[in-house]
Order: structure tokens, then C-alpha cells, then sequence
């Protein structure tokens, strides 16, 4: 209904120019939500959009928890709290797709691909945000052992465990919303308690598997740089002001990148959990 798509331009532009008020959103990043707010509700309903809106504003909230330790990281990381039109896709451009799809084709599958995309992204934006605060120093994916603040392919607990909660919470916000609009038809207790089971299991593995795949990528495929004056390995450009050098790396694999097919990973195991 055309209705639908109007609630969902108006909505989403609130949201977003809120965003790009409080400086979560660049320009760019502002019109590439407005857009995709829009086809969310417009092409789906509130069960689209409420999921999305969770990821979108805890992650905005969470990335102005400041502090000196976590200030000095960002300036390693190629993105900063203000997310761009890239950044905005990256995370929620597959969702934005599969919601099309189940406007046109309706199914099951595209509901858990969905979910398993934004447990994906959540999980890694809550880590990266709630790891970046952590007093203990973060460990390499690959090997355990203990590496500098900052370096892509870090992990620490107090990251993992945000990333887990933020991925059951897609999963339980998925359940929730499916009973508010229908999605679950059956209200027997049992059917709910176990809807409700199965939603948050969907999206805790699916979520902590693209956070750690997340994690994997940035510490083997990722374009990373080294700073010339420091010595540390950077995802930017430039540090300490001067530019960096290519360190490893494919050239192709930026952090966009990187969010894009860890999420697009999940999305598929969510989809074969969901359809067994």
C-alpha cells in the first residue's frame, strides 16, 4: 500500500535526520538510511523495520559511550562513529535486499536471512564498541596471543560478550515483533515459549559467527597500513600525521567489505538453522 511507503519515508527521515543531528550520520549516511527506512517499512512492515531501528539506534547510542582510551582507538579504524552511505549499506544493504525479495516472492527463508544479517552487525558494532572500552588488552583471532589496541582481527571478553548480547537481542527482538504482527499465528504458550526459543538461538549463532568472521577477515584479508612514525598497523590512510604504507592485505578488502561478507556468511547459516 502506498500508505506504507509514506509511513516509512516519514519515519525513517525523523530517524535519520535525528542521526545526522546528533553527528551518528554523515550526509551521505543520512540519505542512504532515509532510503533504506523506507523500503524497509514500505516493502515490509514493522517486523522489517523494528529490527533494523534496534540496530541502527543501539549502535548510534553505544558509539558516544567516549572515552580517552576508546578516542585514541578510533583513530586507527578507516570508520569512525559517523557512518557514511558505504558504512550504511554495508550493514544493512542485505537485509534491504532480502526484504525486497519477500515483498515480491514471499518466504519464509528471506525472514532468517534477514535476522542472521542484522545479529551479524550488531553483534560486531556492539563489540567494537564495547571492546574498545575494555581494560584488558585484546587477543588475536588467529593465535591468542595479546596485540595493541586498535588492531583489526582483536578480540577481547568484554567485546565477545557485548557481541552475544547484541545478537540474542536481534534474535528475541525478532520473535517479539513477529508475535505484534502476526507473524506467529499459533498463541498457544508452548508454540511462543518455543518460537521464542528459536529465534534467539538464530540469532546468537548467526550473530557470533559474523562477529568472529568479522574478526577472522580483519586479521587475514583486510587492507591494512602501518604507520611510519609509530609502527602500528592502521586500517587508515594516514596516522600521527603522516601516510601510511600497505602492510597486507587484499587490496579489495576494505572494512566495508569485511562487514558485508561476514554478515552475508550469517544470513546464510541463520537461513539453514531456520529452515531445518
Amino acid at each position: 500500500m502506498m500508505t506504507d511507503w509514506i509511513i516509512g519515508a516519514v519515519c525513517a527521515l525523523i530517524v535519520s535526520g535525528a542521526a545526522y543531528a546528533r553527528k551518528s550520520l554523515s550526509l551521505s549516511g543520512m540519505l542512504a538510511a532515509l532510503v533504506m527506512g523506507t523500503v524497509y517499512y514500505g516493502a515490509g512492515n514493522l517486523f522489517w523495520f523494528g529490527i533494523l531501528l534496534l540496530f541502527f539506534v543501539s549502535s548510534s547510542v553505544f558509539s558516544h559511550l567516549r572515552g580517552e582510551r576508546k578516542q585514541e582507538l578510533e583513530k586507527s579504524y578507516a570508520k569512525s562513529g559517523r557512518r557514511d552511505a558505504a558504512q550504511v549499506l554495508a550493514n544493512g544493504g542485505l537485509g534491504m535486499l532480502a526484504c525486497l525479495g519477500n515483498f515480491y516472492w514471499p518466504w519464509p527463508g528471506w525472514a532468517y536471512f534477514f535476522v542472521g544479517t542484522m545479529a551479524a552487525v550488531t553483534a560486531d558494532t556492539w563489540a567494537t564498541e564495547w571492546g574498545g572500552l575494555s581494560k584488558t588488552p585484546p587477543r588475536s583471532i588467529r593465535n591468542g596471543r595479546v596485540i595493541p589496541p586498535g588492531t583489526s582481527g582483536g578480540v577481547t571478553w568484554l567485546g565477545s560478550m557485548a557481541a552475544l548480547a547484541g545478537a540474542v537481542c536481534i534474535g528475541g527482538a525478532a520473535w517479539l515483533l513477529l508475535l505484534w504482527t502476526g507473524g506467529i499465528a499459533e498463541r498457544s504458550i508452548g508454540v511462543i515459549l518455543l518460537a521464542l526459543v528459536k529465534w534467539v538461538i538464530i540469532g546468537g549463532l548467526s550473530g557470533m559467527f559474523g562477529a568472529f568472521a568479522d574478526s577472522w577477515l580483519g586479521a587475514t584479508l583486510q587492507r591494512m597500513h602501518r604507520c611510519a612514525v609509530c609502527g602500528k598497523e592502521v586500517e587508515v590512510a594516514s596516522h600521527c600525521g603522516q601516510a601510511t604504507v600497505p602492510s597486507r592485505g587484499l587490496s579489495w578488502m576494505s572494512n566495508d567489505m569485511v562487514n558485508l561478507l561476514s554478515s552475508l556468511g550469517a544470513g546464510l547459516l541463520a537461513w539453514g538453522i531456520g529452515m531445518i
